[in-house]
Parts: C-alpha cells; structure tokens; sequence
C-alpha cells in the first residue's frame, strides 16, 4: 500500500524527469551529430519529438493535480470557503467531463492505427503507440480531476477551507 501511495504522489514527476531528460539528452546528441558530425540520425528528431508529446500530456495531469492549470482565482478568492469549496467542484466537474469526452474521442485515431498499421516515418513502428499519448494523458487527467472531486467533497462535508490552486509565480 505504501508503494501505491508512493506511486501516486510522485509517478508524474518522475515520469516527466525521465522524459524531459530524455529529450534533452536527444536534442543534445543529434545538435552535436548534426554540427560537429555532419551527419544525423533518423530516429532522434522523431523520438524526441513523440516524447514530447507524452511529456506534455504528463504535464496537463500534474497540473490538475496540483491546481497549477490556468485559471482566474480573483472570484474564488472573494469567496467564503464553502462558496470556493462549490466553485472547486464546479472546476472539478467540467474537468472531469471535459477528460472523458477527449478521452473517448482520442482513443479512435489510436485504433484506427493499429487497425491499419501506420508506421512512423523514420523508425517505421506503429504510429499507435506515440499516438497513444494523447488517450493516456487524458486518463491521468481523468484520473486526477477524480482526485480533486474527492477532496473536494470531503472538504466541503467538513466544512474546511479548500485547498486553493498552487502559484506558479506572482
């Protein structure tokens, strides 16, 4: 149990230090083969670039988890906490909703994919599995705007203030 928690706490950030190091390390080695080599592979650009996509969809469900997404906190600020912890789960529900519709929607492409055999150009492996980032980041979304829901009401019963949205900067 302990692992799950564990997992569930920090499985973005790692995630996302992998991959943002994989892509650095990427882009470092095809500058220095491009420029120093003369010569290039194909499988760099392309992998760094469908990484990236993963990266980016990791990012998105972090942010709902932290409360880090874009948005205007001068109305909730104004609030009383039961009025905030309402709005908090308004945002949690339009979430929520909005996750499950892309989430259907982007799973099609990926089948579509895999039912075809599209191939990627450089590497030539199935274009499914760098699509597939899209319907998983959209799962980690669903995932953790179910998380905020959760917290949100239990907040809400207690009659606590909820927990606002982390700054990024002021």
């Amino acid at each position: 149990m302990r692992l799950l928690r564990a997992l569930n706490a920090k499985c973005e950030l790692w995630l996302m230090l992998w991959l943002y190091g994989y892509v650095i390390s990427v882009v470092f080695v095809e500058v220095v083969r491009r420029f120093v080599l003369d010569y290039s592979s194909l499988w760099g650009e392309e992998t760094a670039r469908y990484t990236f996509g993963y990266l980016t969809w990791i990012g998105a469900a972090y942010a709902i988890k932290n409360r880090a997404h874009i948005r205007i906190d001068l109305f909730s600020n104004a609030l009383p906490p039961r009025g905030r912890a309402l709005l908090n789960i308004l945002a949690s529900g339009c979430a929520i909703v909005f996750a499950g519709f892309a989430l259907y929607w982007s799973l099609e492409p990926v089948a579509v994919s895999f039912r075809f055999g599209s191939v990627t150009d450089g590497l030539r492996i199935t274009k499914a599995w760098f699509l597939l980032a899209v319907p998983f980041g959209f799962a980690l979304v669903l995932w953790r705007a179910l998380q905020s829901l959760r917290i949100d009401l239990s907040d809400l019963r207690r009659g606590s203030v909820t927990t606002g949205s982390e700054k990024l900067f002021d």
